[in-house]
């Protein structure tokens, strides 16, 4: 199986971006029992849990032998854990500084999981997992009674302890007191990361060996920002495999994959990330994606939740027993809170792929990350932005130098144009003589757009995935992870959305400005088979401003900014530093000057020539 690394957002933002630059390029035209020993016993909270979401219980009085008997022909061996005290309807509380878990005594799973320091976009806590609704976590086991259970319909004992400042919880299913299956749950202080385990103990004569165990996590993503539209965008399932390859499902409405030697699986939404990481690598593993609804601007408002994920994942046993050492985290997704777990968690984020994501992995993080550390965010992209044009003025200003000269030449490619009309190959071989004693290439302007797709296209997926937006405010703008709002519409326009964002509009302008100066100095007659360079200058800033009007308005703060200063780049280009006089007899200078040619360039005028020459005795 290969790596997918170009999802269908990227392909959207890469057709924009090439749009514009393919200006750019013609112009010219040139991502043990596993408690640790304590000495304290804490309280265990016990609240109801909804009937609805527990189908399929059985609750005992140990004191009834009937009962009892009738739970025994149900669930077998694990019918002790039926007649404990813990059957019943409870939760367990375990909470740290940045993270507070609720787990249920049915199904030992987490009930509920809360990010303590976050809000969603209408300043409710930010949930992962609420009231056990929108997450199933299960094993399915056959015993050697030929029964076939699920863990989720069955009562865990729960019991905490205290390892330093650690909190262990200890949920047991029992057959005995000394034989269980056991989920164990270990939360650190202000970490995002839990350490999980699965085990056995006892159950070699109770788990059949010879019937396939699954397990089974479901989860349905919660919406947590304004448009439920854009944040399902960067909603997918990731996964990593084979030793460090990571791969991840896509954006159709259905989707699903497998793999093998699974060492993490994340259901990521846009900002917050659910992720399951085991020591021992699953030797395979299956995934699912699904669109819980038709999600678009049209009925943004009425989405509570985005898609719904599944992973199955066949468990084998170790001498009888299962024992895996795992890890669940439920947090941000923010690249150096990920990275700092050195376990390529870092992969979630999706800052692109080859050298955009090195680009912005190794120079953009780092950069924003400085500049926003005494900045106030907004003004930090202006900056980053300013600094980055800068940086890029020297390929500007080839690119205009090229421009200028190609302009010069002009009336003389015209009058080329007309006297060899009817004479493709004359014309060609006389417009490539000129610009060779000129010194001029209609290609010279290319490579420095060119040189620019990596830093647009990097800066295209870092402002969308840096966290550190997520409702941060600048100008008109309250929050510059997700669009701007100026006005509300009384209806939905298609691939538009119900409101006016101001910067993609702004963006749109600045462009269309840019595009329109460098029109008046290097449009040309529209060649056959090359792109409407006129079209083009009206599509790019429409392309911009329908597309970004539910972009991040970060990104569209960017793309304003960096316009605004490639038009006053290009300005003082035109203005101060380039005389297009001293060009042109420049240009005249090197016409008379006689011309090396090389082996390539003779071998090529000797292929024209003769290829003139047979067209004329096919003339004759």
């Amino acid at each position: 199986m290969e790596e997918k690394k170009f999802d269908f957002n990227s392909i959207i933002g890469f057709v924009l971006i090439a749009g514009i630059l393919t200006w750019m390029l013609f112009k010219n035209p040139s991502k043990d029992e596993a408690l640790t020993d304590t000495t304290t016993q804490e309280q265990v909270d016990t609240t109801n849990i909804t009937a609805a979401s527990k189908k399929n219980t059985l609750i005992v009085n140990p004191q009834d032998s009937l009962a009892l008997e009738q739970a025994k022909s149900q669930l077998g061996a694990f019918a002790y854990s039926a007649s404990l005290p813990s059957a019943q309807n409870g939760i367990t509380h375990i909470e740290n500084d940045v993270l507070s878990l609720k787990i249920s005594n049915q199904g030992g799973y987490i009930y509920e999981a809360k990010l303590k320091k976050y809000k969603t976009y209408d300043s409710i806590p930010v949930y992962l997992i609420k009231d056990g609704k929108n997450a199933n976590f299960n094993i399915n086991l056959g015993t050697t009674d030929n029964r076939t259970l699920n863990t989720k319909d069955l009562f865990f004992e729960p019991t905490v302890t205290k390892n330093g400042e650690n909190t262990i919880l200890s949920m047991k299913l029992k057959v005995s007191q000394s034989q269980f299956l056991e989920y164990r749950y270990e939360l650190s202080p202000n970490d995002y990361m839990i350490d999980f385990a699965i085990r056995s103990q006892g159950l070699q004569n109770v788990i059949n060996s010879s019937q396939p165990i699954n397990l089974n996590w479901d989860l349905e993503t919660i919406r947590q920002a304004k448009s439920a539209s854009y944040e399902n965008r960067y909603t997918e399932v990731l996964f990593e495999y084979e030793g460090g390859k990571d791969d991840y499902l896509g954006q159709g409405k259905s989707t699903d994959d497998t793999a093998i030697d699974v060492t993490w699986i994340a259901f990521k939404q846009h900002f917050f990330t659910s992720i399951l990481l085991t020591d021992t690598p699953f030797k395979n593993a299956s995934f699912t994606s699904k669109n819980l609804a038709q999600i678009s601007e049209a009925d943004d408002k009425d989405i509570k939740a985005t898609k719904a994920f599944t992973a199955s994942i066949p468990l084998e046993l170790t001498g009888g027993e299962l024992n895996y050492a795992m890890d669940w985290y439920y947090g941000p997704t923010d690249y150096k809170t990920l990275d700092s777990y050195d376990r390529n968690l870092d992969e979630v984020v999706p800052l692109g792929w080859g050298i955009f994501g090195w680009i912005n992995r190794y120079i953009f993080i780092n950069f924003f990350g400085f500049l926003s550390g005494f900045l106030p965010y907004g003004l930090a992209i202006v900056v980053m932005t300013i600094i980055v044009r800068i940086v890029l003025s020297p390929v500007t200003y080839k690119s205009y130098v090229s421009q200028a000269k190609m302009k010069v030449l002009r009336p003389e490619i015209n009058e080329i144009n007309e006297k060899y009309k009817d004479n493709a190959m004359k014309k060609q071989q006389e417009t490539m003589a000129l610009y060779s004693k000129a010194g001029a290439s209609p290609m010279s302007g290319c490579l420095p757009a060119l040189m620019q797709i990596p830093v647009f296209y990097a800066l295209f997926n870092f402002f969308p995935s840096t966290f550190q937006l997520r409702q941060k405010s600048f100008l008109w703008a309250d929050d510059l992870s997700s669009y701007d709002t100026i006005a509300e519409l009384p209806f939905t326009i298609p691939f538009y959305g119900d409101h006016i964002s101001l910067f993609p509009i702004l963006a749109s302008i600045a462009i269309f400005i840019y595009m329109t100066m460098t029109t008046g100095q290097t449009m040309q007659t529209q060649q056959p088979g090359m792109p409407n360079m006129k079209f083009m200058m009206y599509l790019s800033p429409l392309m911009m401003l329908f597309f970004f009007n539910n972009y991040a308005s970060g990104l569209s703060l960017y793309y304003f900014i960096s316009n605004l200063i490639t038009i006053g780049i290009m300005l003082v280009i035109k203005y101060v530093i380039i005389d297009e006089d001293k060009i042109h007899a420049k240009i005249q200078e090197n016409k008379k000057k006689p011309k090396k040619e090389n082996k390539f360039q003779k071998r090529m005028k000797a292929m024209m020539e003769q290829a003139e020459a047979q067209k004329n005795a096919s003339k004759k």
